[in-house]
Parts: C-alpha cells; structure tokens; sequence
C-alpha cells in the first residue's frame, strides 16, 4: 500500500466495520474519520468519575505494594544477619536483594506485551496472581538447611518480583489512559502520577521500615523471635495485592485502549523505533539513573544510619531509617505540582540538578556532617526528597505520555525495566562500595560522589534528549496512525471484542 496524500490518509477500518478502509481527512493536525466511528465531532460517552478514580487509586495501591515489597527485605535482612549469621554469606546477601529487582525485570518485559496484545484487565489480573503466590512462598519459604531455606526464599522473592514488575506497565497504562478520559483530569494529571507512582511507592518504602520495627517491638526484641518478624513483615505485602483484586476483575476498557489498540495483531517494531527511538532512549536512561542513586540510598538508609552511630541497637537503626524514608513523602507534592505548571522534562531536571549538587557537597563535607548526627540525618534525607521532586514525579507519567496506546504498554515495560536494572546495579554497586573501604566514613562518601555523578548526568539527559509531548494521548494515537498509513502500515484498531462487567455506567460526556 502506497502512502496516501497528507490531506487524505487511508486509514483501515475497526473489527465491526463493514468497509476495508475508511478516509481520514487532516485538519489543522487533527484527524476527522467518518463512518467507523474512531474519531467525530459528536461528544463520546466516557467512563464514569467514580470509575475514573478508582482505578488512580488502586494503581497507586499496586505501585506502593511494589515499593513495600522491594524494600522490606533490607530491613528484614538485618534480623537474617542474627538468626542466620553462617548462611548468610555476601553472596546470598546479595541475591536476596536483588532477586526481587530481577523478577520484576522479567515482568516489566513480559506483561508490557501482555497489556497491549490481550488487554489491560488480563495483565491485571495476572500480575495480582503472581504477586500473591510469590510473597505466600516468601513468607513460607522452608528447607532442610538454613542454605536451602535462603534458596527458596530468593526464588520466591523472584516470582514475587515477576508479579511486582507487570504492575508498571499495568498501573502506568491504565491511570494514565483513566486521566484521558477529560480535560479537567487531563490537566492534573501529573500531579495525579505523583501521587499515585511516586507518594505510593515511597509510602511502601517507609512501612517496609516501620513494619518490622514495630513488631520487633510487639515481640520483646527477642531473639528467638526474629524468625516470627521477617516472615511476618513479608507476609503482610500480600494485603494490598489482595484488596484491590476484585476491583482488577471488574474494572472496565479505558476508551483509548476501545479506540486505538492493536489487540492480538504484529507490532511494526521497527517503524516504532525509527518514530519513538529519542523518547525510548531518553526515559529509559533517566529512569535508569534515578533507581541507580535512589533505591540504593532508601534500601539501605538503616545500614548507612548504624554504620554512621555504631553505638545504636538495631531498634534504633531500623527507627532511623523511617525517619530518612519519610523525607521521600515532601517530594511527590512539590514535584507533581511543578509538573502540570513547568512540563515533566524541566522538572526532571531540576530536580536531578539540586540533588547532585547537595550530593556532592554532602559527599565533600561527609566527614564532617557525620560528627552531627541530626544534621546527617536531615542532609540525607534532603538527598532523598529532591530526587522525588525531579525524576521521582515524572519518570513514570514521561514514560506512558510519550507513547501510543497500541504500544504503551511494551514501551513502558522496556523503560521501566531499564529502571530496574538500574535499582539492581546500584546496589550492588552500592553494596561493593560500602565493603571495600576499612573506614566506613570514606566508603560513604564515595557513595554520595558517585550518586551525585550519575543524578548530574540524568539531569542532561532530561533536558537534551526527552521531547515534550501533548498532554491529550489521543493527538499522539492519531499521529501514529498516521505515520503507519504514511509507511503502508495496515491494522484493525480498536477493541470491540472485550466486555465491561454488568454496571458500569458510561454517564460522562468528554470536555
């Protein structure tokens, strides 16, 4: 099929169309498509508010499970190191600290393809299983030897992460897909993302830290009960992943996936990359170098805090790193307001800008700062909050508003899994880094540096590389359709085969 002339685009029809092709006329940028009804001028029949909301919420419920269940294991790690101090060795240390982030790899890659091609209800659905059954076997994990115990434990915590990773493509798609569905939610919605992708998962964070104090606390601080506190502190992450399952099995089509998905059909990949590669390359490098310095320095902030002031117990450790953990809490308000007032690249980068800079004075005066206990605290914590200002806030709305619906759920499953690798690396960059220096003051130090470094470097790539894009997903859907027709790119968009549950109500009118 040749390109056809950019005033008249011939674009294919949707599966319920009896034409094999329908026109498209081009006006002012926009496209007006008769007869098949995938755009007209006559006000759409949306999702109700109510449904609108709920799926925010529920993402922002999903989003923080998967901060709690990243983090808890870094504190329930430090009771491991009493209970098991043979077994656990710095191998499998390792491993337990990063099988989570690995599996959530494999299902960032996996479910992005899965949200596009079967739609986003199975993907939920699917992700919310996997979860489930990993944490269960986490909680649960047993073994003839404490070896072989730590061994299924990182396998569970593998398929925990698998579930966690599809939540990315799954929660990103849809929120930002229910935010399309008018105007006046269109125009918050990077305060909405704050909230919902950067505020949730740092709230799981910091319950990842207040949990097993608290029930190190409920148990006397014995010992003898540590084995009761961690597993304990990983069951508990199956309680959000269980709340909102009912509400995955019934909640409704967005009207971007009904309109302009490409369900169960080839992808063009290579004409993806050849319109999408700056965005590609751009969110996954920024996303990249955010888990890089951010989840290290909130995973490990008790760790830091006890080799800081070595003169506390391990109550009080696990009490400070609650404390850093609550500074994340300031960013996502500041951030996700500057997003929707100055666009989420600018925000990006400055964010990452007053963050390096702060790093490196911190990293200069580190020893320094550590003779003032509380100054630390608050300097570190600072750290932490400028980060969820900048990249924290808007890594994850860049990501689902730089792609088309057809193929945002593989997009963002790409970037996001790029961002795990980086969360991954850094700590066991981060781990090497705090082991290899006899004095514990210069290895931190050398930590700020470097992550100082990497947080300088994401905030040139926020500025140089990632586009601003429209705030309406519905000019980039049409645009893509566009270029395919444009490069003889053939497909049925829409999706008329999936049915809402009885009861959903379409009472809004778009605006």
């Amino acid at each position: 099929m040749s390109a056809a002339p950019e005033d008249e685009i011939a674009l294919p029809s949707s599966p319920t169309s009896a034409d094999p092709k329908v026109a498209a006329t081009v006006k002012n940028g926009t496209v007006e498509v008769r007869d098949d009804g995938l755009e007209t001028d006559a006000p759409k029949a949306h999702y109700s508010k109510l449904s609108v909301w709920l799926m925010i919420v529920y993402s922002g419920l999903a989003i923080g499970s998967d901060g709690y269940n990243a983090a808890v294991i870094a504190n329930s790690q430090l009771l491991m190191a009493v209970i098991y101090p043979d077994s656990l060795t710095d191998g499998i240390y390792s491993r337990l600290s990063n099988a989570f982030l690995i599996g959530m790899i494999v299902g960032m890659l996996l479910f992005g393809g899965v949200v596009d091609q079967l739609g986003r209800k199975t993907g939920a659905v699917a992700t919310t299983v996997l979860l489930v059954l990993g944490i269960a076997l986490s909680a649960g994990a047993s073994g003839e030897t404490e070896t072989g115990m730590l061994w299924m434990l990182i396998v569970a915590r593998g398929i925990a992460g698998v579930g966690a990773g599809g939540e990315y493509p799954v929660s990103g798609a849809g929120a930002a897909e229910a935010t399309d569905e008018n105007s006046s939610q269109r125009k918050h919605r990077g305060f909405y993302f704050a909230m919902l992708a950067d505020l949730s998962a740092s709230l799981g964070y910091i319950w990842a830290a207040l949990v097993p104090l608290l029930l190190l606390l409920c148990t006397g601080q014995q010992v003898s009960k540590y084995n009761i506190v961690w597993r304990t502190s990983l069951a508990l992450g199956m309680i959000p992943p269980l709340s909102i399952f009912w509400f995955r099995i019934r909640m409704a089509i967005s009207t971007a996936y009904r309109k302009s998905s490409m369900r169960k059909q080839r992808v063009p990949y290579k004409l993806a990359l050849k319109r999408y590669w700056r965005p590609l390359l751009g969110c996954s490098a920024t996303w990249f170098t955010y888990n890089y310095v951010s989840v290290p320095f909130g995973i490990f902030a008790g760790t830091i805090t006890s080799r800081v002031n070595p003169s506390n117990s391990l109550v009080k450790s696990l009490g400070w790193g609650v404390v850093i953990n609550c500074f994340y809490i300031p960013g996502p308000f500041i951030g996700g307001y500057l997003s929707d007032k100055i666009g989420r690249r600018r925000t990006m980068a400055l964010g990452f800008t007053l963050q390096a800079v702060l790093g490196f004075i911190f990293g200069a005066a580190n020893q320094q700062i550590q003779k003032i206990f509380p100054l630390y605290i608050v300097l570190y914590g600072l750290f932490l909050t400028l980060g969820e200002v900048g990249p924290g806030s808007t890594v994850v709305i860049t990501a689902t508003e730089s792609f088309p619906t057809s193929i945002r759920g593989q997009m963002m499953g790409l970037v996001a899994a790029w961002s795990k690798a980086g969360a991954a690396i850094g700590t066991q960059v981060f781990t090497a880094i705090m082991s290899s220096w006899s004095d514990s003051a210069k290895g931190d130090q050398a930590a700020f540096l470097i992550g100082s470094s990497f947080a300088l470097v994401g905030a040139l790539i926020a500025w140089f590389v990632i586009p601003d894009v429209s705030t309406s997903l519905g000019d980039e859907d049409e645009a893509w359709k566009r270029y395919l027709a444009r490069n003889g790119w053939q497909a049925e968009w829409g999706d008329e085969v999936s049915r809402d549950p009885k009861g959903v109500r379409l009472n809004q009118t778009v605006s």
